[in-house]
């Protein structure tokens, strides 16, 4: 097995690996920077947690070791927001005592600073899309001399609709450059963008499809009604550390969060609506600990990487197979057990198929013990003609129910129902306290 003296990082480089206590690549590290290094494009299938932004930020770190500075010569383009902090964290953590300078561009945040920072210099731009075509449309950043771009999540650029203005960037960039895509699926449209953007790339391929093998998992069946009761007495009886709860709509997240947190959890909700200091605010409390449960949509929680999460629940099953292995990729990471909970529906009988295909096993049913599954659904009011009329405003003890909403529900959230209290674990221990996340010191940030 190599080590990272195997490349032959330059030595302040190389001191920022050792400073982070790093001996042994990934997989993925150790198939891709030498091929980075070699300046070759690269094509890399990768999922969240395997150490990706390592992969391609050591060996950027080293070219700008050499040459010119205080120039944009090397663009990173992701996502979202969090993922464009958490690389961009990453590589100034690695190139600590390299003197690169290195900063993020994205909306939601004020342009000035930003522009600012680019007019003094800086080598290492890390962006979304959005923000990056607005610097480009003002003339407030130089890419002419860019060496190296790279593309991460490009599944997620894709599912976002963030293709156009891919385009619209590559225009600006030089032709003459070293191009790598990262992405967790392959998609006939990323082989697509691959084939456009790529000459003669290298493949490196690691576990694409493929969840991590320290986790577990466990489909609990019930009725779309009694989604937050079951969720509330899956926790009490659950010894959690840290707890990360997906929805499908930013509107349940919201409306989940704050039932937990009348329930009596430390829990912060992610969704879309939050200003960016808000949606900062609620990712570091859940990697301090000062939040045990963190309630996130799959776009939002794009990029949260936190060592200890215990368990994943999938409040609502994803959409994809590939998403839900991105979702519980968040738990039984850096070799740690961790659990993956999906709440299902009768609807979802297709998708959990699905799954268990990607999966090449059965996942494992299970019913709640002294959990009443027969409470019977909130009765809907009809109007003239059997049609559904609009919706006077929901009790709490609907909304404990998950009862969907309709355009003109009430939007005071319930308070939890059933097991609303202090939310104990087997053990009688309050499940208030047990919040104990460290940040990651894994490579991939």
């Amino acid at each position: 097995m190599i080590n990272f003296d195997a490349f032959q990082l330059h030595p302040k480089v190389a001191a920022g690996v050792s400073a982070a206590g790093y001996t042994t690549p990934t997989p993925i590290q150790t198939r891709a920077i030498p091929m980075v290094m070699q300046g070759r494009d690269v094509m890399g299938l990768a999922q969240t947690g395997t150490g990706k932004t390592a992969a391609f930020g050591l060996p950027i770190l080293h070219r700008l070791m050499q040459g010119p500075r205080g120039h944009v010569r090397a663009l990173v383009i992701a996502p979202t927001r969090e993922l464009a902090e958490q690389i961009h964290q990453s590589i100034s953590s690695l190139g600590a005592q390299t003197r690169l300078r290195g900063l993020t561009v994205y909306g939601g945040v004020g342009i000035n600073p930003q522009v600012e920072k680019l007019r003094r210099g800086a080598e290492i731009v890390v962006a979304c899309p959005g923000r990056l075509l607005d610097h480009i449309g003002q003339g407030t950043i130089d890419l002419s001399r860019l060496e190296v771009l790279v593309l991460d999540e490009a599944d997620q650029m894709f599912d976002m609709g963030f293709f156009p203005d891919i385009r619209r960037i590559l225009k600006s960039l030089p032709r003459q450059r070293q191009t790598l895509l990262f992405s967790a699926t392959m998609p006939e449209e990323i082989r697509k963008l691959a084939h456009e953007v790529l000459s003669d790339p290298a493949t490196v391929q690691v576990g694409t499809v493929a969840p991590a093998v320290t986790v577990s998992h466990a489909l609990y069946p019930v009725e779309q009604h009694l989604k937050t009761p079951l969720l509330l007495e899956l926790l009490q009886h659950t010894d959690t550390e840290s707890v990360l709860v997906f929805t499908r709509t930013k509107h349940r997240a919201k409306r989940l969060g704050e039932q937990l947190g009348k329930a009596g959890y430390r829990a912060a909700s992610l969704q879309g609506n939050l200003s960016q200091n808000r949606r900062q605010e609620a990712l570091n409390g859940f990697r301090s600990g000062t939040f045990q449960i963190l309630v996130a949509t799959d776009i939002a929680a794009r990029g949260i990487d936190v060592s200890q999460v215990s368990h994943v629940i999938n409040y609502d099953i994803p959409d994809t197979p590939e998403a839900y292995i991105h979702r519980i990729g968040r738990t039984g990471r850096a070799a740690r057990s961790g659990d993956a909970f999906t709440l299902v529906t009768g609807e979802d009988a297709g998708m959990v198929r699905s799954i268990e295909k990607v999966l090449g096993a059965a996942l494992e049913r299970r019913l709640l013990a002294g959990f009443d599954y027969s409470v019977v659904a909130p009765p809907r009011a009809e109007g003239p003609a059997g049609r559904p009329r609009r919706a006077a405003p929901v009790s709490a003890k609907e909304n404990a129910a998950g009862q969907p909403r309709r355009a003109g529900d009430s939007p005071r959230p319930g308070r939890g129902g059933k097991g609303g209290g202090r939310g104990r674990s087997a053990s009688g221990r309050s499940r208030r306290g047990t919040g104990n996340n460290q940040p990651s010191k894994g490579l991939e940030k």
